[in-house]
């Protein structure tokens, strides 16, 4: 399951975040790291962005970005 995939108030643990280079490094960057809990708070209507809550704070992520992160 990916971080996609989980629908608003739905909440988990990341496990992995997808390949290696630079959009691993910014989205580790920002807090998202294995064994964070993430909760969605909210889904754009068309699906992108994705507002999670992470260690506190708000984060908006792309699709794209959320495909790559691997929930528990």
């Amino acid at each position: 399951m990916t971080l996609k995939d989980l629908k608003p108030g739905d909440q988990g643990k990341v496990v992995s975040i997808g390949e290696k280079g630079p959009s691993r490094r910014r989205i580790m960057e920002m807090g998202v790291t294995p064994g964070t809990v993430v909760k969605v708070v909210k889904v754009a209507p068309l699906g992108d962005p994705i507002e999670v809550n992470i260690r506190g704070y708000e984060l908006s992520l792309r699709k794209e970005e959320a495909l790559k992160i691997v929930m528990e």
